[in-house]
């Protein structure tokens, strides 16, 4: 016999539904607080529940953030742990009595009997420090460049608003015209600076003189040109000063993050095979192995692109059969492979030949990118396996079209 656990996770506490397998007996349906003490009660519990009834599987519904005290117990203590997606235990709730009715102790139950119908769920396993580190500071410098990306948004919709001409003039995703706007921003401050103290202001923070003179000329051409005060000038300016100020502040956070980013790549044994090919820079490669973790829980490159999302999917009902793109899979996994291709068919060019060759049996400039993407992860994964650096001109069966 065995034993299959669910365990829905929460915040404050979980809830284990422990079950038997081949009969489909409920033995334990209870809360868990998510502390320590009461994790290893439970862990306890699991170790009689295996000796009285075999094989034990416990499966989470949630990886990460507040299941990663219970991760780390239950994976210290050498118990077999997978991971059942929440979507399938929504979907397979919704299939069984009570429907859309939801409750703790329902998706436990239905967390195990996942593991009751299938035993193919990966597994999770404890990451090395390096990719832990790796995809803790991949995360921030993704929220970092959301947020980056939206606050430049809004500080050129503020500069818009009260002084059109400069909005036109400046840059905002250049670090010197945000220097300009972290101090000087409406036209009276403009002119009444003029343009030496401008460029020696500019050129104090680091913009190279013809850059800085350049950037002070469209600026003081844009204040002379505006004389109205726009309604609500000042407050609006007090706002895009801040916007600039803290734009530049995590630019500099961004950089620092690269840095440690780059160190922990260092550390990587396959950081050097992933950079071998054309198109994998560094933070792509960080945000690769961020996301794929142990790279051995791929066994071909096919299992690889479907996690990506770039394996074609077949779509079949009674006579009908075709196979359609695919919507799941890794969203982070599929933008690193479609990014690497699109800088790819730039410098390398077996990768611009096989585009063309798309683009001429007339796929379009996104088609032509999925295709090139899904065959770059046919020859990464062959770097990985034959631990081989790429080579422009090294040909295989399945690599000899694109790289």
């Amino acid at each position: 016999m065995a034993v299959k656990v669910g365990i829905d996770v929460a915040k404050e506490f979980h809830w284990v539904a422990i079950v038997v397998a081949e009969a489909g007996k409920v033995l334990v349906s209870q809360r868990i607080d998510n502390d320590p003490d009461s994790i290893d009660a439970l862990i306890g519990q699991l170790r009689q529940a295996e000796a009285d009834h075999g094989e034990l599987t416990v499966a989470i519904d949630l990886m990460g953030g507040v299941a990663s005290l219970l991760t780390a117990m239950l994976i210290e203590a050498g118990i077999r742990l997978v991971y059942v997606p929440g979507l399938v235990v929504n979907r397979a709730r919704r299939a069984t009595k009570g429907g859309e009715a939801k409750s703790d102790p329902r998706d436990a139950k239905t967390i195990a009997d996942q593991l009751r119908l299938h035993d193919d769920w990966r597994e999770v396993t404890t990451s090395d420090e390096t990719t832990l580190d790796l995809r803790m500071l991949v995360s921030r410098r993704r929220e970092l460049v959301v947020d980056q990306t939206r606050r430049l948004a809004r500080l050129r919709e503020t500069l818009a608003s009260f002084f059109p001409g400069l909005e036109r003039a400046v840059d905002v995703t250049n670090l010197g015209d945000l220097q300009l706007l972290a101090r000087h921003v409406t036209p009276a401050e403009i002119r009444r600076a003029g343009r030496r103290r401008l460029t020696e202001y500019l050129l104090r923070a680091g913009a190279s003189r013809p850059y800085a003179e350049a950037l002070v000329g469209k600026a003081v051409t844009a204040a002379e040109a505006q004389r109205t005060v726009v309604p609500g000038e000042a407050r609006m300016a007090e706002f895009a000063r801040e916007f600039a100020t803290e734009a530049i502040a995590v630019r500099r956070r961004i950089g620092e993050l690269d840095a440690q980013i780059a160190e922990d790549l260092d550390r990587h044994p396959a950081t050097a095979l992933i950079r071998s090919l054309p198109g994998m820079g560094a933070t792509l490669t960080g945000g690769f192995l961020a996301e794929a973790g142990n790279l051995t829980r791929f066994a071909t490159a096919d299992q690889l692109a479907s996690a990506a999302g770039l394996a074609p999917v077949l779509q079949q009902s009674g006579k009908m059969h075709y196979l359609r793109r695919a919507t799941a899979g890794s969203k982070t996994l599929k933008f690193v492979f479609y990014q690497s291709a699109f800088c790819a068919i730039r410098t390398d060019p077996a990768s611009k030949a096989f585009y063309r060759r798309k683009r001429t049996e007339g796929k379009r400039h996104h088609q032509a990118l999925i295709a090139l993407a899904r065959r770059r992860i046919n020859v990464l994964f062959a770097l990985l396996r034959t631990r081989q650096p790429y080579q422009a001109d090294y040909r295989t069966p399945d690599t000899a079209t694109a790289a």
